[in-house]
């Protein structure tokens, strides 16, 4: 237990990081919507982008409580929980297909007890004797077995004393090639042996899988099924492709069927072209619609007061709505504001923290944690939100890049070139790099953030830049020293250190005037930036 700390601190340092520690309800209770939840509400098949922290398990988790509100069954799967070590990571010692094929007899496997569960916590479900017959044959169209090789099947009586006439009397089956002399127990039965000689593999029918699906959602009397697939990046990329053509092929065309897919963008592949040249996988746009972006959702950089008000919401909820009913702070903090009243110096420390957590959740939440206890019996001030803003920094996201090099060398030259340089946090890269995976790594690892796409300028027709800033944790040391940043994008031509800089937060449509903003990755690839 931790000691020393105020109850508002000790509150803010137990709040639970990730959605999968909260119970259903408390889920339901801190969810705080920036917008998105309207969006999934849509029975349009969707896939949801966002990097790690930004909600997207909490989002799911909030949503299946609305549809089961809503009077339709919801199936919640977490991939990280699908598949086994040898489907997952045995790699080129077998085949992707066949680690597929385990990995969707897994997933099925996992849906069909998903929707048992529904059943037997539903009056009307458990009700349905179809529903359970459907369900039954779902397992049988996935547990065909085929082998490569010969198999060798040979039989042969002989006969046992032993009574088994009651026993089977009682269990009410007929047992074939079986018969039962109730007056003797004597029991003779023909004793089947099979060698396989050959390998097994698992041997699905997507037609077979396709129409024990039908049936089973035509004994649903028109309550929808929404599959929310959580995690999909957890599923290795050389399989994700296979996996999407499951869904194309027997989900997605099902009346009464939704399917959500929540993903991370950098890490995702969903489709993907055979040897053959046949394209496999999930077509956005036309199979599935990615229409939503946490990334998007979560960026305050153009609204300040949207930001504060959505993280007041956030610590709130998680403080209040979702802890226990005796908590010490309920009767001092009864509303959102009263978060930041006792819980921070003034409202600038709480600003900083809404800077500091870059617009996600999760950062927030740990950035929050670690003050609270640097704070100890006092509130959390400006300086306590910048120290845990830099050790967040140092043991999450650059901790993550360790194991990339040159990902950790290219945050570097960012830092030194338009911090140090030009005393900006943010930059303008050519959409033409934007898929440079260094630049990507450092994305997903939220040590960069967008905060705006497709910015075209009059001066060069047919190119477009995306907006990015440096994370906070990035540049916190720094803010005591000249090269503290001034502004987000640089204005002007001129290098010259003696000169005040200038800046702007919103890019001009002359590009002219911004020049200095542009960073050319290929620089920094063609370069001998230290090592």
């Amino acid at each position: 237990m931790t000691t020393g700390l105020s109850p508002m601190n000790r509150a803010l340092n137990l709040v639970p990081k990730r959605a999968e520690s909260r119970q259903t309800e408390q889920l339901r209770d801190t969810f705080v919507d920036s917008g998105v939840a309207i969006v999934l509400e849509s029975v349009d098949h969707q896939v949801l982008y966002g990097r790690r922290g930004t909600g997207k398990t909490h989002a799911f988790r909030y949503l299946a409580t609305e549809v089961k509100r809503n009077g339709d069954i919801a199936v919640y799967l977490d991939l990280r929980t699908v598949g086994s070590p040898e489907g997952l990571f045995l790699g080129e010692e077998v085949k992707p297909t066949e680690r597929a094929s385990r990995l969707l007899v897994d997933l099925l496997n996992q849906f069909h007890d998903a929707l048992m569960s529904e059943a037997l916590e539903d009056d009307e479900l458990i009700e349905n004797t179809h529903l359970v017959t459907k369900l039954d044959q779902l397992l049988d169209s996935i547990s065909t077995v085929r082998v490569s090789g010969e198999v060798e099947v040979s039989k042969e009586g002989e006969k046992t004393e032993t009574d088994r006439s009651s026993f089977a009397a009682k269990l009410g089956f007929k047992a074939p090639e079986l018969e039962i002399s109730g007056e003797t127990g004597t029991e003779k039965r023909k004793l089947t042996t099979e060698t396989r000689r050959g390998t097994e593999s698992i041997s699905l029918n997507f037609s077979d899988i396709a129409r024990a699906l039908r049936e089973l959602f035509n004994t649903l009397h028109g309550r929808r099924v929404w599959l929310l697939l959580d995690e999909w990046s957890s599923v290795p990329g050389d399989i994700q492709p296979h996996l999407g053509e499951f869904l194309v092929r027997c989900l997605l065309p099902l009346q009464g069927l939704t399917v959500k897919v929540a993903a991370i963008e950098q890490q995702t592949n969903f489709r993907a072209a055979l040897p053959s040249g046949q394209m496999i996988g999930l077509e956005l746009g036309a199979d599935i619609a990615a229409n939503v972006s946490l990334d998007e959702f979560m960026v305050f950089e153009e609204n300040r007061e949207r930001s504060r008000e959505f993280f007041k919401s956030l610590f709130f909820n998680h403080l209040i709505r979702g802890g226990p009913l005796n908590s010490p702070i309920a009767h001092i903090a009864t509303s959102p504001q009263g978060i930041v009243r006792h819980g921070f110096t003034d409202s600038r420390a709480f600003d900083e923290l809404v800077r500091a957590a870059e617009g996600v959740p999760r950062d927030a939440l740990n950035i929050a944690s670690k003050a609270a206890v640097r704070a100890a019996m006092q509130k959390i001030s400006v300086h306590d939100v910048r120290a845990a803003g830099r050790g967040w920094f140092q043991s999450d996201k650059e901790a993550a890049l360790r194991s990339r090099e040159e990902a950790s060398r290219l945050l570097n030259w960012i830092i030194d070139k338009v911090i140090r340089e030009r005393r900006a946090r943010g930059f303008l890269v050519n959409q033409k790099q934007a898929t440079n995976p260094l630049l990507l790594s450092l994305f997903d690892a939220r040590v960069l953030h967008v905060v705006r796409r497709g910015y075209s300028a009059q001066d060069e027709p047919g190119e477009r830049y995306d907006v990015y800033v440096i994370d906070y944790g990035a540049y916190v040391d720094l803010m005591q020293t000249r090269y503290a940043p001034q502004g987000m994008l640089p204005i002007g031509d001129s290098d010259n250190e003696d000169e005040e800089p200038q800046f702007v937060d919103v890019p001009t449509q002359d590009l002219r005037a911004i020049r200095r903003a542009v960073l050319d990755i290929d620089v920094f690839l063609g370069s001998q930036y230290p090592r």
